[in-house]
């Protein structure tokens, strides 16, 4: 599984061939998500809640690209590294 992006000691990893809607995984130490990337939410697992917020703000600034990593993962093709949040 491609890491896409990294901060703050969160990890954020795409699958390839992956079911539909499209989503990423975080992981933050023992914590681990599902997020939608078109709802900007947690669809399975958790984070704490500093992580949680931290994950979504960054998801929402870079949206577009997610869904292109996602076009890409469907393909089998390497996702492209996404800036980490400053």
């Amino acid at each position: 599984m491609p890491t896409i992006s990294q901060f703050y000691g969160i990890m954020i990893q795409m699958f390839w061939n992956e079911h539909a809607p499209p989503h990423f995984h975080a992981t933050y130490g023992e914590y681990k998500a599902t997020v939608n990337i078109k709802g900007l939410c947690i669809m399975e697992g958790s984070l704490p809640r500093r992580a949680t917020q931290l994950v979504l703000d960054w998801a929402e600034l870079h949206q577009t690209e997610l869904l292109e990593d996602w076009d890409l993962c469907l393909s089998n093709l390497h996702p492209k590294v996404i800036a980490p949040l400053k």
